[in-house]
């Protein structure tokens, strides 16, 4: 009875899932089926169709008048209704045609951010960057970033100026994982995969930070933030490294990114057209900086690996006999081998020149 109870909960689950899926797919930019509701709507409601262009018109012009006078509270429950269901309908007001459905969730964004409600004002403009696609994104983007960096780094305004609003780490990088999904080129993307990656360290997030990282420079290689990730990403590995005894994967993953970083970062990408003189001043300073942790990250991760290389060839050297085939007729090659390799991964190192010192010692011992 129990599974059976189940089973009905579940299908009936499904068919409300593809249900309310349907009611709020689109069929291309600008074509929308002719049931159309936002979500959030409601399973229940009767009317699915987009709202009466005279209606809506009525309600813009209504809102719009009472934001003039002063009667924001009013005016955002009447902005607000576009938020339920969609609207294609235009007006033109000051020889400007303007497309009411966007322009009012807009609005409303505007509204619920000077209330202090930013995750309301999000949520609003994200719904205009799904659902109209032919509105001025850029116009939206900047709003999504600038309300994505204030809820993830600002004290959140209290709701009525009493009651507390708590920030959710989590919640803030899907904010910004939208709008980089949500972004048509490259100039918004970037700088929210960086915000991302920076929230998600902080967070402890590794994973999360790295697949940012890595979408900035497979995917926005001519973006100014590729080189901040690519030392990011560098730094990420090198922290993961937890000594020349243990698994050196990390140590190569590290001295790789900070090789490629210096090689392909040797100058600081040129001013970006949306970056200001003083934003463009800043990061050559900070780029000059990272320039100069890089190489002292190079030579760490060369250290640990030639360390770990030394490590290695002294454990052979001494007990290969007893795991090696064919150990008598090897000889010495191996432990040689791995002591040439520490020699090679850091010339300069203690550990070259341990190297250096047991290889000297070896050969002399071969030759009597």
């Amino acid at each position: 009875m129990k599974n059976f109870v189940l089973l009905n909960f579940s299908l009936f689950s499904f068919c409300v899932f593809n249900l309310l899926e349907g009611a709020t797919r689109a069929k291309g930019p600008g074509v929308v089926d002719k049931e159309y509701t936002f979500p959030g709507t409601g399973f229940f409601i009767k009317n699915r169709n987009p709202y009466n262009p005279g209606e809506a018109r009525k309600w813009f012009i209504d809102a719009n008048k009472l934001q003039n006078e002063g009667s924001l509270r009013k005016a955002l429950v009447l902005y607000e209704k576009f938020s339920k269901r969609r609207s294609d309908a235009t007006i033109k007001i000051k020889n400007s045609l303007i497309a009411i459905g966007p322009e009012s969730l807009f609005r409303a964004s505007i509204l619920r951010e000077k209330k202090g409600d930013w995750q309301k004002a999000f949520e609003h403009l994200r719904l205009v960057a799904q659902a109209y696609t032919n509105y001025d994104f850029e116009r939206i983007a900047e709003s999504l970033m600038r309300l994505a960096e204030r809820l993830a780094k600002e004290d959140l305004p209290r709701k009525w100026g009493v009651v507390p609003r708590f920030r959710s780490g989590n919640q803030d990088r899907v904010r910004l994982d939208e709008i980089a999904n949500l972004a048509r080129g490259p100039r918004f993307a970037p700088r929210a995969l960086m915000a991302l990656a920076e929230i998600a360290l902080k967070d402890n997030k590794e994973e999360e930070a790295v697949d940012a990282l890595e979408r900035i420079v497979n995917l926005y290689p001519e973006n100014y933030l590729s080189e901040k990730a690519y030392f990011m990403l560098a730094k990420v590995y090198q922290d993961r490294v937890a000594g020349p005894a243990y698994d050196q994967g990390s140590t190569l993953k590290a001295l790789n990114f900070y090789e490629d970083y210096l090689i392909l970062y040797a100058t600081p990408p040129p001013q970006s057209p949306h970056e200001s003189r003083e934003a463009y001043q800043f990061r050559l300073k900070e780029a000059d900086e990272r320039s100069s942790m890089a190489e002292n990250g190079r030579n760490e991760m060369r250290q640990t690996l030639a360390t770990s290389k030394l490590e290695v060839a002294q454990y052979v050297e001494k007990y290969g006999k007893y795991f090696l085939v064919r150990w008598r007729e090897l000889g010495n090659r191996p432990a040689l081998q791995f002591y040439n390799e520490a020699i090679n991964s850091a010339p300069e190192s203690e550990a070259a020149r341990l190297a250096e010192k047991k290889v000297a010692e070896l050969r002399a011992k071969d030759e009597q």
